[in-house]
């Protein structure tokens, strides 16, 4: 439960880094919001070096599927899209992926 937690932290830090460089390029905001972009994505990485993994691969592999679950909350609650059926459906699919990489036995 503990790589979970890290795992949807490390996702909310790099979402918010890089929607911060999203609002700067497309949305016309001041350049000023990359200082917080970055020291978030900075945050993003050293927190997924926190996961308990044993390969970087796999970290990264079963990231990616909070990763999608956490952009699709993300457009929800921040951009306030509501997710049709496929947003959820595919979220769904990833999550089962980074489901079986994290809980296999091995």
């Amino acid at each position: 439960m503990q790589s979970i937690a890290a795992y949807v932290v490390a996702a909310i830090a790099e979402i918010t880094g890089c929607f911060a460089f999203w609002a700067w390029l497309r949305s016309g905001k001041s350049v000023l919001w990359i200082i917080p972009g970055i020291a978030s994505l900075i945050l993003f990485a050293w927190i997924l070096t926190r996961v308990d993994a044993g390969f970087a691969g796999r970290a990264y592999a079963a990231y990616g599927g909070i990763y999608i679950a956490a952009s699709v909350f993300w457009l929800w609650a921040v951009e306030r899209v509501t997710p049709d059926r496929w947003d959820l459906t595919g979220m769904a699919i990833c999550l089962i992926g980074a489901g079986v990489i994290l809980f296999a036995p091995r």
